[in-house]
C-alpha cells in the first residue's frame, strides 16, 4: 500500500509498526500530526489513543481518521497534562516520532516513561544535530540516499501546511549518552536519513 505523501518521519513508520510488541493491548501515538500513524496501529491494536497538541492538527486527524472506532483522537500535551487525558502506566506501546527534540531531553524522556505501563515498549524516531566528522560523513551519505528515494516516491512533503520546526539542540552522541542515563537498558542508534532510533522496554517491576 503506497503513503499518501512521502517524507523521513513517514519513511520510518514502517519501522515503528515492526517494533509494536505481540499482544499489545493499548497504545499512544505522541505528536500524531495527521494520524497517518495512528491509523496504522489501529490495524494492530485494540486501543489506540493519538494525541498532538495542536488542535489543528488533532482536527485534520479527525477528519482523514475518524471513521476508526478504535482510535481516541485528543488534544493534549504529554509534558503538561493537567487533566489527566493521557493516563500515567496506561499504555504498552508509545510511539513518538520527530517528537522529543521540541522540549528538553530529560523532560521528554521522563515523561514517556511515566506514561508507558509496565512491561510496555517505547519507541522513539528523533532528530539531533551533526557535530562529529563521522556525523557529517553520515550526513553526506544520507542526502544521496534521500534523493534517490525522492525520484522513487516524489519530492519531500507533508499533510497539509508546513508547521514551523523546532531545531534540535543535542548531537547524536548527547542525545544517545542522555537516553542511556535516563533509559536504563535502551536501544539507540543512528538511522541514516537524518533521524536516530530509540526504543526501551520498561521492567515489569
Amino acid at each position: 500500500m503506497s503513503e499518501p505523501y512521502w517524507n523521513h518521519n513517514v519513511h520510518y513508520q514502517s519501522l515503528v509498526m515492526k517494533l509494536v510488541p505481540p499482544g499489545c493491548g493499548r497504545a499512544l501515538d505522541i505528536g500524531c500530526g495527521d494520524g497517518l500513524l495512528a491509523g496504522k496501529l489501529a490495524a494492530r491494536v485494540p486501543d489506540v489513543t493519538a494525541a498532538d497538541r495542536s488542535p489543528e492538527a488533532v482536527a485534520l486527524a479527525c477528519e482523514r481518521h475518524g471513521y476508526l472506532d478504535n482510535v481516541s483522537f485528543v488534544t493534549a500535551d504529554y509534558l503538561d497534562d493537567p487533566h489527566g487525558l493521557l493516563p500515567e502506566g496506561k499504555y504498552d506501546f508509545i510511539s513518538a516520532v520527530a517528537v522529543t527534540h521540541h522540549a528538553e531531553f530529560r523532560q521528554s524522556a521522563r515523561a514517556l516513561a511515566r506514561l508507558l505501563a509496565p512491561g510496555g515498549r517505547l519507541v522513539v524516531i528523533g532528530l539531533a544535530l551533526n557535530r562529529s566528522p563521522s556525523d557529517w560523513v553520515i550526513s553526506g551519505t544520507a542526502q544521496v540516499v534521500s534523493r534517490l528515494l525522492q525520484l522513487r516516491h516524489g519530492p519531500k512533503s507533508g499533510p497539509g501546511q508546513a508547521v514551523p520546526g523546532t531545531p534540535p539542540v543535542l548531537s547524536w552522541a548527547e542525545t544517545g549518552r542522555l537516553a542511556r542515563e535516563e533509559l536504563p537498558g535502551c536501544r539507540y542508534r543512528r538511522l541514516l536519513l537524518r533521524r536516530y532510533l530509540l526504543v526501551w522496554d520498561r521492567p515489569d517491576q
